[in-house]
Formats: C-alpha cells, structure tokens, sequence
C-alpha cells in the first residue's frame, strides 16, 4: 500500500484550498451561466437580475422580432407563484403583459398563464396584447421554477431595441387562477428594469428605492405628530392643569404640542396623498379611510380653538364636550393608525418595539399622573368644603357677621 507523507504546510495549505472551494462553490452555482434545463435548451445571453434571486435567459431572433426566455425564480413558498412580464408603456406592474408560472393543485404539474394586469383589482388569466407561443414550465430540485416561452415583439419596441421588464414572485393561487398578493418589501418593488435585446444588458430601477424613502418619511411624520404629540399634548391638559401653579403655562404648551402635531401630521398626510397616486390598484383601504377622518377631525379641533367661548359663557360647558370628545378620538384614531402603518410598511421589528415602548411609557405615566391628579383635586375640594365662612360673602359686598 502506498502511503503519502505531507508536511504541516502542505496540510494547511490543502485545508485552506479546501474551504475556498466549498465557499465558492454555493456562489458560483447561484449564477445564471452555471444553470441548466430539463430539456438542456440553450440561450445566447443570459443574465442576473437584481432582485428576488431571479434570473433571465434570452435570445432575440432580431430579423423576425422574436425573443425566445427562460425565466427561473423561487416562489416564496410552496404553493407560490412565479412572473415575468413586458410593459409596453411604463415601467411598473399595472399595464405588463405577464407570464405566470406555479404548480397545479391537483397534480402538481407547472403550468404558465398569461395575464394583463390593467390592474391590481383584478388579476385573472387574460390573453396578451401581442403574440406568445410555446409555453411551458417547469420544476427544478431547488423549488425554483423556469418560464419558457416565445414571444413576438411590437414595432416600437423591436425599433428602439429595449423592453421594459418587470418580474415578481408571490406566495399562493387562488380559485380560477386569482393571484395571491405578492409582499411589498423592497425586493419586491425593485423588481423592474430596462432589458436591452440587442446588447443583452439589463438595467435596474431605483423606483424600488425611491418608494421605500417615501414611506419611510411618511411613517416617521404620521408616528411623531398622531402617535407621539398628540397623546403627549393630552396629557399634558389633563394632569397639568391641575397644579394652579401651571396655569397658563399648561395651555401654551397643550397648544405647542397640538399645533406642531396636527402641521407634521397634514405634511405626513400630504405624503400618503402622494404614495396613493404613485401606486395606482394598490389600496389600504382601512388605513387610508383612519387618516382621511384624522386630517378632518384634526382640522375641525384646530379651528375650533378660535371659536372658543370665555369660561363663563353659557356655551362653554358644550364646547368641553365637543373639544374632548374630538380630542380622545384623534388620540385614539392616530395611535391605531401608526399600527395599522408598521404593519404595511413592515420596518424591522425593533422600531414597532421602540415605538411600543414610547406608548407603553406615556400610559405608565399617565396612570401615575391620573392618581395624583385625584389627590390634588380630593385635597382641594375638601380643603374649600371645610374652610369656615369668612364674612365677606366669597369677596364680594360688604362684610357680615358671622353667626353664633
């Protein structure tokens, strides 16, 4: 038997070359050059697309406008689908002309459909506005699955010679082929780019990126004006105005925090307005109809300081009434608001935590400040109550004589 001596530095050397390679391996393998088909099919260009782990094969046959793809991609789960489309006119969803690939429910086969989405409203299978022939889908061992198909391409676009492509991935099928709504996460919206058929380039879109900052900003102003000044401006005129000493101090500063809350407020609004036209057939219908009736009663509240009556005015006692009921609704309304806005938006979890902590805080020291209020209130009317009478009929007339 043959037996090999090798030195310590050999050895390391051997170890080190060993670990590259398996570190590479796992990243060479997730590049599109290094994927085959099922039918060993072959394309001249093949690229990887940014977002999604995604990856496009094409050739474009320029003399007869057609282009041949192969499209592999993972649904984020099992049941999940695949899609990649050509928007004629734009650069986003609404509009494309899609190819959509998942597995049948019953046999477990995977089948591609086509779909123009005019909208998110309604994604059903539909014909497309130009030709698509030969398509067919199938299943790798990784639990991705590939697009085939052939495709004609417009007038338009095969004379400028780029395409705009868009391409997605979503997690379930529903009853007639209804597309289960795909995630909103940054991957998802930067999942749209040019796709030159002549040079086979593939240029990435920071709509994605723009759109995220967006909501970002959105978020933050809605959280500090509804979520945190609001319910700090409330607190601050029920417990603070109980200390005599406070007076007028608490209602400059009840007005600070309301007026500065309902400005950052309608400018967070402003923002949602935005978003909402820039993202047409998408719709939080519950959040969006929460801050639509928060900017009215906001407003409504706002004005309403300039209408109020003096303390002695007969009204005033209704517009009490009127001022807290609004008030503990914009409180309300808000804080479920900036919930329902972690939810869409979807942040790391350690800003709705620190947020949490924020509404957990001001409702500790609000109870604190509730049971003192009580004490000083207690202590006062039971110190006016046993106060004896001083003659002079609460200040005003003459001086009596006390009775014996």
């Amino acid at each position: 038997m043959l037996r090999f001596k090798m030195s310590p530095s050999s050895a390391a050397a051997f170890l080190r070359f060993t670990f590259w390679t398996l570190l590479i391996s796992p990243a060479v393998s997730l590049t599109c050059s290094t994927q085959k088909f099922n039918k060993n099919q072959v394309f001249s260009t093949c690229i990887d697309l940014p977002s999604l782990s995604s990856y496009l094969h094409f050739t474009y046959d320029s003399p007869i406008a057609t282009l041949s793809v192969a499209f592999v991609a993972t649904p984020p789960k099992s049941g999940g689908w695949i899609a990649w489309a050509i928007n004629p006119k734009a650069t986003g969803m609404v509009g494309s002309q899609a190819l959509v690939a998942y597995k049948n429910s019953t046999t477990g086969v995977p089948v591609v459909r086509t779909y123009d989405i005019s909208s998110y409203s309604s994604i059903v299978p539909k014909d497309l506005s130009f030709a698509v022939w030969d398509k067919t889908a199938e299943s790798r061992s990784d639990g991705s699955l590939v697009i085939f198909a052939k495709i004609k391409v417009t007038a338009d676009l095969a004379a400028s010679g780029k395409i705009n492509q868009v391409w997605q991935a979503g997690p379930g099928v529903g009853d007639g082929g209804m597309l289960v709504k795909h995630e909103f996460a940054a991957a998802n919206l930067q999942s749209k780019g040019t796709l030159d058929l002549k040079n086979g380039h593939t240029s990435g879109s920071s709509g994605g990126d723009t759109t995220i900052k967006k909501k970002n900003i959105h978020g933050i102003l809605n959280g500090v004006s509804w979520g945190i000044l609001f319910p700090l401006g409330a607190m601050i005129a029920r417990y603070i105005r109980a200390f005599e000493s406070a007076d007028p101090a608490w209602f400059y500063l009840h007005m600070l925090c309301q007026i500065s809350g309902y400005a950052i407020g309608v400018a967070g609004w402003g923002t949602g307005l935005k978003l909402g036209s820039e993202s047409l057939g998408i719709m939080y219908s519950g959040h969006r109809n929460i801050g639509i009736a928060l900017f009215v009663l906001a407003t409504v509240q706002i004005f309403a300081l300039f209408l109020r009556p003096k303390k002695d005015h007969k009204y005033r006692f209704y517009w009490n009434i009127y001022h807290h009921g609004v008030g503990y609704a914009v409180l309300v309304l808000g804080i479920l608001n900036v919930f329902k806005g972690f939810d869409i938006l979807n942040p790391d979890r350690k800003w709705k935590l620190a947020y949490m902590i924020i509404i957990i805080a001001l409702g500790a020291i609000s109870f604190l400040l509730e049971a003192i209020t009580w004490v000083v209130v207690l202590k006062r009317k039971s110190g006016k109550s046993n106060k004896p009478y001083d003659g002079y009929n609460n200040g005003q007339g003459g001086r009596q004589t006390l009775a014996t």
